[in-house]
């Protein structure tokens, strides 16, 4: 369920009068998606993605998030562009909501993954951060190492009811990760949630990115951190070193790594093992039953946490060196 927030045909009607997009013809809610209320917006002249903006999204940070989309669509990244009103603004209220209304996107997200694709995630990623390169506007990482500690501290009381020595890891691997966590490494944008569900494909070719709400300014090493965690891993939570490679291999050939990103691999995907799993684990404890918000299994993360764990080098993903 992603429509928090209803709306009606007279005031969708009223909302699109201020934009050069035709007349309504039809539009549904989507389903899909965790944050946001989301529809599929049909005129007489395309199909637009319209999102109402609730109330876990800062609406102080979405002129980064549609500057952001503008600015790497114009550098050749594939993914929803920000369509703007007659006045100019990219930012509208719709129900009371900031609402916004983006370019549809040819698509689907796949549901396995296979190695061709997490290649094609790998140099898109890399691709994507450097085209970030001179993106005006900054915002900070709001689930950040600095970050995982309040976090944690919220839900730990309720660990042991998830998983009995849950407890006892995450305090060792976040006591680790405050000691160890690199933060002299290469900085840009970088979009934070790169999962499965993030990115559409055409057959095997991607075509596209969505799903900016977690883009931010941070360490470019963690991003692929993140998609390690979230791609190239299977459904009996094992790691695939065949994706892994595929992915590495194919973000190196645009991107290199430093030595010291390299290095850093082990760490980053502990800590991005982590911060999902906390995440997971704040709203598997925390959250009403009943309440709109999605909650998902933290286990899957713990496991990823162990696998981490025992990780020392980057070759042991997949990279070649």
């Amino acid at each position: 369920m992603a429509v928090y927030t209803d709306i009606s045909e007279a005031e969708l009607g009223a909302f699109l009068a201020q934009y050069d997009v035709g007349d309504l013809q039809s539009y549904r809610g989507i389903a899909e998606g965790v944050e946001n209320s989301n529809f599929m917006v049909h005129t007489t002249t395309d199909q637009y993605i319209l999102t109402l903006y609730e109330k876990r999204v800062n609406a102080d940070d979405l002129p980064f998030f549609l500057g952001l989309m503008e600015h790497l669509a114009e550098r050749g990244i594939s993914c929803p562009v920000p369509v703007h009103r007659r006045d100019g603004a990219a930012l509208g209220t719709l129900a009371g909501r900031p609402a916004a209304m983006v370019t549809f996107l040819e698509g689907i997200w796949l549901r396995r993954p296979q190695v061709t694709h997490c290649a094609e995630v790998g140099r898109a990623l890399a691709e994507m951060h450097l085209a970030g390169e001179g993106f005006a506007l900054t915002r900070r990482n709001g689930l950040a190492l600095a970050d995982w500690r309040p976090l944690w501290e919220k839900s730990r009381s309720h660990a042991a009811d998830v998983e009995a020595a849950l407890e006892e890891e995450t305090e060792s691997l976040l006591g680790r990760l405050e000691v160890e966590w690199p933060r002299d490494l290469p900085q840009g944008v970088i979009h934070a949630d790169l999962f499965p569900d993030n990115v559409f494909f055409l057959g095997d070719r991607l075509s596209g990115f969505i799903d900016f709400y977690f883009a931010c300014n941070d360490t470019l090493a963690y991003d692929i951190a993140v998609c390690l965690n979230a791609w190239c891993f299977e459904r009996d939570r094992a790691f695939n070193v065949t994706k892994g490679r595929a992915l590495l291999n194919a973000y190196n050939a645009v991107r290199p790594l430093s030595d010291a990103e390299t290095a850093a691999l082990p760490i980053l995907s502990a800590g991005a093992a982590l911060r999902f799993m906390l995440t997971r684990l704040y709203d598997w404890v925390m959250t009403p039953e009943g309440s709109l918000v999605v909650k998902k299994d933290p286990m899957e993360y713990v496991a990823k946490m162990r696998f981490h764990r025992e990780i020392r080098a980057a070759t042991e993903y997949g990279l070649d060196r």
